[in-house]
């Protein structure tokens, strides 16, 4: 599906975006039906009749290419230019074919509220009405038809400046995601070096020390360059295990990056999924959280490999037990393959449960499977309901 989709805000990148977007910029042409029913029935000569259809592949044609390719950083002086075209084009077959061509007019009040920031289109969408009433009252029978396409026209225009705002701000919203991403990111590599440097700044310096006297020591007193070796081999084994604690930290899995690595897991297999909001885990024990985090990494991983589930609900909830505050993690899916008993898997998990103060529950259900892990917390009330 995501060659052939897009999300507002994304310009097309391949051919069969391009032909989805036409399509949509496209069916809005129907309402041309009374130019071409004019051209078809309105017993114009056949010279006339060839110049109506050239105008209006014209005007189409330009009209397309106008909006396809609103956002792409053409200069308001270009779109201004491009709708002067058009409103000639719009005037000119008016006045020349008669009132059924003043539809073309509501194309051009849509075509600035699409291709012009708002402090522009404010002007333009009333101009094109402007001229729209003008026209009318200056063809034969086109007051008839002013209130029918008045109406559409500003609507029409002003609409299309709202839907125009609604996407730039989609695009600054994806741009401030991706700068927050990387931002993140630089300042988890920053956050490593300097941890690494205040865990191996100081072990390192001290063993290079030490090695030096213990050179300088060894031909004449062996005994004090023992001592200095033992020195050596106790700080470098002590810097071993904070390096290893940090790293461990580094590798503890956290809640909130596990349900956004469950939704691309479930997604990719092909699995719908419904995923809790982003959870407010304030208050929440690290060892709790991290548990709860290899819950949802272990039945995920189950769900996709295992059970052949066409959808798979994710719900995080803060409950009040006869035990104090828990945290409650429950995955069930529709797949009819996750099995009745538990796997290594599983087994592995329930221990890790235990040893963080929390208890798993795992079984078949009536149409699926279901997992359930609990977990002290003492945090808000409710974290997130189910998507």
């Amino acid at each position: 599906m995501s060659g052939v989709g897009f999300g507002m805000g994304q310009r097309p990148v391949n051919r069969r975006q391009r032909a989805v977007k036409a399509l949509w910029t496209g069916i809005w042409l129907v309402y041309l039906s009374a130019p071409v029913s004019d051209l078809l029935h309105g017993g114009h000569s056949t010279g006339v009749r060839v110049l109506g259809w050239i105008g209006l592949a014209a005007f189409v044609t330009w009209y397309m290419l106008l909006v396809f390719r609103t956002g792409r950083g053409e200069r308001n002086a270009v779109v201004l230019g491009s709708l002067g075209v058009l409103a000639a084009q719009s005037t000119l077959l008016a006045l020349t074919l008669g009132r059924e061509w003043l539809v073309l007019f509501v194309y051009v009040s849509i075509a600035s509220g699409a291709a012009l920031p708002m402090r522009m289109a404010r002007w333009t969408i009333p101009a094109a009405c402007a001229l729209l009433t003008a026209v009318a009252l200056a063809t034969h029978g086109g007051d008839s038809f002013l209130a029918g396409l008045l109406i559409p026209a500003l609507l029409g225009g002003f609409a299309m400046t709202g839907v125009r705002e609604l996407v730039r701000t989609t695009i600054a919203l994806r741009e401030a995601r991706a700068t927050v991403a990387q931002l993140a990111a630089n300042e988890e590599r920053l956050r490593l070096a300097r941890d690494l440097h205040d865990l191996l700044g100081h072990s390192l310096s001290l063993i290079t020390l030490k090695s030096e006297l213990a050179g300088r020591m060894l031909p004449d007193h062996p005994d004090k360059a023992v001592r200095q070796v033992a020195d050596i081999e106790r700080v470098s084994r002590q810097a071993l295990v904070d390096v290893r604690e940090a790293v461990t930290g580094y590798r503890r899995p956290r809640l909130s990056a596990e349900l956004a690595g469950a939704g691309v897991a479930l997604t990719a297999a092909g699995v719908t999924a419904g995923l809790p909001a982003e959870p407010d885990l304030t208050g929440v024990p690290e060892e709790s959280e991290t548990a709860l985090a290899w819950a949802l990494r272990e039945a995920v991983t189950n769900v996709v490999r295992h059970s052949g589930a066409a959808r798979c609900t994710v719900e995080l909830l803060h409950r009040q037990t006869l035990d104090g505050p828990v945290l409650e993690l429950a995955v069930e899916d529709d797949g009819s393959g996750a099995g009745h008993g538990y796997g290594n898997g599983l087994t592995g998990l329930d221990e890790r449960l235990t040893q963080a103060g929390g208890t798993l529950e795992a079984g078949p259900v009536r149409q699926g499977f279901r997992l359930v892990a609990r977990v002290p917390s003492a945090g808000p009330a409710d974290v997130g309901s189910p998507a």
